[in-house]
């Protein structure tokens, strides 16, 4: 008697499974729907569907010890970043969001000081780069900004500046964060 309790309650289907079953199949359309709106996208932008351009100057370089290439390189590298990641079309200018700034920071420095007898020595060296960034939204300028945006990596102290700036993949990594963060800043609005 018991047994045939138990194996009624496990064959039986319950009552809810048709409900949830309908359920899908209502959120479905609703899910598809709000996926619509062109306002929020999977990758995190929140982008207003009336801005279709985007221009990038060429960052120039104020930074007195940055390596010659870096200007093009990083405008190269922030044109690359938000082409792979908006639906926004690159114009040479005038586009409905305007970057353009500067690099006005490269520097290469000590980072931590060890005591080796009695001498102070760079325990390791860090690398700086600073990057000034203008940005304007012509379909709303209350989004419009002005900020410095940075970032830095540790070297160890056997590698000198030159060493560190034909590494391209460390300055690189440094360059890209503050991409990172200036997309977020103007599209994403973090």
């Amino acid at each position: 008697m018991i047994w045939n309790r138990l194996n009624s309650i496990y064959t039986r289907k319950p009552a809810t499974a048709g409900r949830r079953r309908a359920l899908g199949l209502l959120a479905l359309p609703l899910l598809l729907a709000a996926s619509g709106c062109g306002v929020y996208s999977f990758n995190g932008t929140n982008i207003d569907p009336t801005v279709k351009t985007i221009s990038i100057q060429t960052f120039s370089s104020t930074a007195p010890n940055a390596p010659a290439s870096l200007s093009q390189r990083f405008t190269e590298d922030i044109k690359d970043y938000f082409q792979r990641n908006t639906t926004l079309k690159l114009v040479p200018r005038d586009g409905d969001l305007q970057f353009e700034g500067s690099i006005v920071a490269y520097d290469y420095a000590p980072a931590a000081i060890q005591q080796v007898g009695v001498v102070s020595q760079a325990g390791a060296n860090r690398l700086t780069i600073q990057v000034q960034l203008r940005f304007t939204n012509t379909k709303n300028t209350k989004q419009d900004f002005e900020q410095t945006f940075q970032s830095q990596a540790d070297f160890l102290a056997t590698q000198d500046i030159a060493t560190v700036n034909n590494d391209q993949s460390s300055v690189r990594n440094i360059t890209r964060n503050i991409i990172t963060d200036m997309f977020n800043k103007s599209v994403a609005n973090w």
